[in-house]
């Protein structure tokens, strides 16, 4: 296994009576792309901002390229998505860039940066200008301006349309497959499907899972069923079933036998069609393993501190007293 350049070690994370995180380990390794997933309550939020230095763990440890990531030179390595509310609309697309390059000590070139991420064209005009999907290129490219051993990208293709995500995608992939890491968080399963080399999947603020995309699929053990019928059917009759959704003309079956569910529609004698059996996808197994583990929500603290502008030469914001911290990832205690 490769250099883990950032981590968790036993990390617990308290917001007064609530714990977000509860001796969570995670481990990012060098020159890989890590999903992080999880439902909402999950502890998500709370380990990508401390991995950000924008929160001190109550427990446990937090290290980033061999230093704490709340130390000012050790986050000069780390970049992270920045929200696109916090630019200044007057600012020209190269200007912008070249002002978070002199945040770094070893800065990319800026127009090199700009044409890889399709921005090249766009240097001379105006943030302000920019459509909603150009504004989060460059939000997402200026995660890179530092060449940073980390990049933590939280929603990074959100408002982009089909070609533009894909675009993205291969500058991620491009990134995350040398000597660097990339920490992706996506609500589209199937972007973290096509991106993961490694999965974790956090519930409550503790790792559920973790594993390449078909390990954890595999670990759910289910199988999809795509199948058109005649009349309405009781799946659950046929065999063991986890989830039945009717769409369209068809009904997609999660099930972990799906010999016995083809077998059950024969043997009963009900008509069928356009039969297909497919594993179940990252969102199948997702679902599954998430399904008992949402949390309550509240205030979004570490929410709101991941979607301000980092400024990465800046020390790191200072924790709230717990009694009046909240976070959307906190649990009760139990």
């Amino acid at each position: 296994m490769s250099e883990v350049v950032a981590a968790l070690e036993g990390v617990t994370k308290d917001y007064g009576p609530t714990r977000a995180l509860d001796g969570v380990d995670l481990a990012v390794h060098r020159g890989e792309v890590l999903g992080l997933l999880g439902p909402n309550g999950s502890g998500k939020t709370t380990a990508v901002s401390l991995l950000a230095g924008l929160r001190r763990p109550d427990g446990g440890r937090v290290r980033l390229a061999g230093g704490d990531p709340r130390d000012r030179r050790t986050r000069t390595r780390l970049g992270v998505t920045a929200q696109q509310t916090g630019m200044v609309d007057v600012l020209k697309v190269r200007e912008l860039a070249k002002w978070a390059a002199t945040h770094y000590p070893a800065a990319r070139d800026v127009d090199e940066l700009l044409a890889e991420f399709g921005l090249d064209d766009l240097a001379d005009k105006q943030f302000g200008g920019l459509s909603g999907g150009q504004q989060r290129r460059l939000t997402v490219a200026l995660a890179f301006v530092g060449d940073p051993e980390v990049a933590l990208l939280d929603e990074p293709t959100t408002g982009l349309d089909v070609g533009a995500r894909r675009s993205l995608w291969d500058a991620i992939r491009r990134y995350g497959s040398g000597r660097r890491a990339v920490v992706l968080t996506s609500h589209y399963l199937e972007e973290v499907e096509a991106l993961a080399d490694r999965v974790v999947v956090l519930g409550r603020g503790r790792v559920l899972a973790e594993g390449t995309v078909d390990e954890i699929r595999r670990l759910v053990g289910l199988t999809k069923v795509r199948v058109r019928v005649a009349e309405d059917v009781e799946f659950a009759t046929l065999g063991p079933v986890a989830q039945v959704e009717r769409r369209d003309e068809s009904v997609e079956v999660l099930t972990p036998d799906a010999d016995q569910l083809v077998r059950g529609l024969v043997r009963h004698e009900i008509g069928f069609s356009h039969l297909e059996v497919a594993p179940a996808s990252l969102e199948d197994a997702f679902l599954a393993l998430t399904d008992d583990h949402h949390g309550a929500e509240g205030p979004a603290a570490d929410r709101a501190a991941m979607e301000s502008v980092l400024e990465v030469g800046a020390p790191a914001a200072t924790d709230r007293p717990d009694t009046t911290t909240q976070s959307p990832d906190a649990q009760p205690r139990r």
